[in-house]
């Protein structure tokens, strides 16, 4: 049985890339070389010995998402899927980030962090898609059986570099894949898709790291009366780049910004909430949407602490934090903190 990732899928060669050297991409900034890094006692913890708290007692409650409320939904809905998967209706077309359904996220099916909750909505159940928007190639933000499910009713798929060439292995056609480098955009239907820089990594197996790109992403509706920015981070660790993304494109009316699977080991491929906040901050954006949570277990903390601290240093700072229950709606032209829904599921503090 050949599992996914365990072969390596054909990767062009993308050599005039600024960012590709030595066959493989890079980051911005290299990793520092006596940063923390995890060992085989992390490792090990992460796998078999997470804390009590890092995974749900219960399944996680959504609101049960339709086709027809899905038909009926205005322009610039967005909903939350689950971890980075948001369904957002723009300039009357349906548009899915890293649409991940599987009930792991692992090259084994029986084996890696398992789905806290069923998505709102089941796959087969989604509309018509305008486009489908990847940040990179990992298992938590490239669900290969969904791929292969919505190419039939996807009318283009934008990617990074390389991750493209992946789709197109899967049998997604080629006329429906585009690869961008960082710094580079498409336009569709009025709305621009620029691919931006994350400090991140990317691999589906052992022998394949860094072969393909990975990036955020700049969408901006400027043609309408009332414009729209928002910002989709995909994975990363905090630097300077949020800040020249920022002076380049301008303030955010929402940020999509990833804070969940942190930890003290790991800290130059995701940010932990603080940083998060900052990272908002340093792209001008008015209202901040934490994703990359809720979903998996990707880490050693507690699978609310996501939420409760971002929301908490918002507060702090003055920043506007929108948490959406999982099918949720948020009207991107006037967003809505939504409520606390994690906090009933929380211990009491003095039995935690």
């Amino acid at each position: 049985m050949k599992f996914d990732g365990l072969f390596r899928a054909p990767i062009a060669d993308y050599t005039q890339s600024p960012q590709f050297a030595g066959g493989r991409f890079r980051n911005i900034h290299p990793r520092p070389a006596q940063g923390p890094k995890p060992d085989a006692k992390v490792l090990w913890n992460f796998f078999f010995n997470k804390p009590r708290h890092a995974e749900p007692d219960v399944a996680l409650p959504v609101q049960p998402l339709t086709r027809a409320q899905l038909d009926a939904a205005p322009e610039r809905s967005l909903y939350r899927i689950g971890h980075s998967t948001l369904l957002m209706k723009l300039r009357g077309g349906w548009w899915i980030t890293d649409p991940v359904f599987a009930q792991r996220v692992s090259p084994l099916p029986f084996f890696g962090p398992k789905r806290f909750h069923t998505p709102p909505i089941a796959l087969h159940e989604l509309p018509a898609l305008r486009g489908v928007l990847l940040s990179h190639d990992h298992y938590d933000h490239l669900d290969r059986a969904a791929v292969r499910a919505l190419a039939a009713k996807t009318e283009v798929f934008l990617c990074p570099l390389g991750v493209g060439d992946r789709l197109q292995a899967w049998g997604v056609p080629a006329a429906k894949v585009q690869q961008y480098d960082w710094w580079q955009s498409a336009e569709v239907d009025g709305l621009r898709f620029a691919a931006t820089p994350a400090q991140h990594f990317s691999g589906r197996g052992v022998r394949d790291g860094n072969r393909t790109l990975w990036a955020s992403w700049v969408i901006e509706d400027l043609e309408s009366a009332q414009p729209l920015r928002i910002f989709f981070s995909g994975d990363g660790g905090y630097f300077d780049g949020f800040t020249e993304i920022g002076r380049r494109f301008g303030a955010f009316d929402i940020t999509l910004m990833e804070t969940g699977a942190y930890n003290e080991h790991w800290p130059y491929v995701h940010m932990h909430p603080a940083q998060t906040v900052q990272a908002h901050q340093d792209l001008g954006g008015k209202w901040l949407l934490p994703i990359h949570n809720g979903t998996f277990s990707l880490a050693m903390h507690a699978w609310w602490d996501p939420f409760e601290q971002v929301l908490a240093l918002g507060q702090a700072q003055g920043v506007a934090v929108a948490t959406p229950m999982m099918g949720e709606r948020l009207d991107l032209n006037t967003p809505h903190e939504g409520e606390r829904w994690w906090q009933a599921l929380m211990p009491a503090r003095a039995g935690a």
